[in-house]
């Protein structure tokens, strides 16, 4: 079974600012929740390339590896998520809003572990899930818009 999840937050900050903010995988940290990334092949910029993310405390969590199947700067980056933990699919975009505005998507299609369990917990985690998810693009909208990506 495949769990949907689409959230968006308006930044005000033109498209090439927010793709910045969203492809410095180096610095994701400083806005997800809990959340490390850093770019294992082509440097995370171009379809073929590869990113991971660990996402816990500690030495507590679990590693989410990425490659990239859709880079279409400063529009589109779509992952296929190939970790233990997280499997499917994981894509972001940007929209213009004009004016220097733009529309941050973010939307995962993930393979449910744990058979029937990860079917029932879903509708309990799937809240949490996406309350955290939320808080960080706010974070990460309110990153942008103070200036703290650097443009490639």
């Amino acid at each position: 079974m495949t769990a949907s999840l689409e959230l968006t937050v308006d930044v005000d900050a033109p498209v090439e600012d927010t793709w910045a903010g969203a492809t410095d995988w180096a610095r994701q940290g400083e806005w997800m929740l809990g959340t490390k990334v850093r770019a294992t092949a082509l440097d995370g910029q171009a379809v073929g390339g590869g990113i991971e993310a660990f996402t816990g405390v500690g030495r507590l969590g679990f590693l989410d590896t990425m490659d990239i199947t859709v880079w279409d700067p400063p529009y589109r980056c779509h992952v296929l998520h190939t970790g233990r933990v997280v499997r499917g699919t994981g894509e972001f975009e940007v929209r213009d809003r004009g004016e220097g505005r733009s529309t941050f998507v973010w939307r995962e299609g993930l393979v449910l572990p744990l058979g029937v369990v990860g079917r029932l917990g879903w509708p309990v985690v799937r809240p949490v899930f996406a309350a955290g998810v939320q808080a960080s693009l706010r974070k990460f909208a309110r990153w942008v818009e103070q200036g703290r990506p650097v443009r490639a």
